[in-house]
């Protein structure tokens, strides 16, 4: 157990949940973020800016797996992304240790469901371009012998997770006494991952072999529809039940205020469609 598992962006949802599943496994840990702060006492907290070159490297020296929970912020992922992706890869094949990839579900584009590893990539907006071409990005690298794998996973919620569409638009304000809301339809199915499930997900697949050169569909709750969900936490949190939602003119009506507004609107047929994920790999 004394190998090096280092996570990138230690400090977001899931980020802090393969922390936690690591620790609990009893792996030595870096954690990594600008700032150098944790929440870990049993982790070894580190400063670095991985959106350098000079910083990649430094962040992954001496680690056996390395796990990618950073991101640049929402509305920058054009551009800054594949380069932060790429100063890792460098990075891990410097270095000699393995890169478990944080990848959404963005690459697939509408009409996907049910979403398996092998569901064609046709996303046509700007942020599932981005997904794709570090999908591409992967996929050269493990064509060079780097060891890459990666776990894919739908909105989440769960501890720590405040940085969720999911957790800001319903669990939050539930914990608050107030009315939660869903984005879209309240009447689609759209699967999400309990933050837990997803930490100890992304830990197997740094720690088994098995996962190597491959992309992976990470399990889900059972999916439920925007109302099911709805219906779950106005009960939870003993409240009266709610169907209250974001719709898209409600987000065109803000774009021109609100970053994550404009942001969501390439992406709102997420939420219009079934988005429905196929774990069974």
């Amino acid at each position: 157990m004394s190998k090096l598992h280092t996570v990138l962006g230690a400090t977001g949802g899931a980020g802090r949940a393969i922390t936690d599943a690591l620790l609990e496994q009893g792996h030595r840990v870096r954690t990594v973020n600008r700032s150098g702060s944790t929440v870990e006492s049993a982790a070894e907290p580190l400063a670095s800016d991985i959106e350098t070159s000079e910083g990649a490297m430094n962040a992954v020296a001496g680690s056996a797996v390395v796990y990618l929970a950073a991101q640049p912020p929402y509305e920058k992922w054009v551009g800054r992304f594949p380069a932060m992706l790429r100063n890792v890869l460098d990075a891990v094949e410097r270095h000699g240790a393995k890169l478990v990839m944080v990848d959404n579900l963005y690459m697939y584009g509408p009409g996907a469901s049910p979403m398996t590893e092998d569901t064609p990539m046709r996303a046509q907006d700007k942020k599932g371009e981005v997904r794709i071409e570090m999908v591409e990005m992967l996929d050269d690298a493990v064509a060079r012998g780097v060891r890459v794998t990666s776990g894919r996973a739908s909105d989440y919620f769960g501890p720590h997770g405040g940085n969720s569409v999911i957790s800001a638009l319903a669990i939050e304000p539930a914990l608050a006494g107030k009315a939660p809301k869903w984005m879209g339809s309240v009447d689609v199915a759209h699967s999400v991952a309990y933050l837990p499930d997803v930490g100890r997900a992304y830990v197997i697949l740094g720690t088994d072999e098995r996962a190597d050169g491959l992309h992976w569909v990470l399990p889900h709750i059972a999916t439920l529809t925007g109302a099911e969900f709805l219906d779950a936490v106005t009960t939870a949190a003993g409240l009266r039940s709610s169907t209250g939602r974001i719709s898209k003119p409600m987000l065109y009506m803000a774009a021109p205020f609100h970053a994550m507004s404009r942001e969501g609107l390439g992406v709102y047929y997420q939420w219009a469609e079934p988005f429905v994920t196929d774990s069974s790999r």
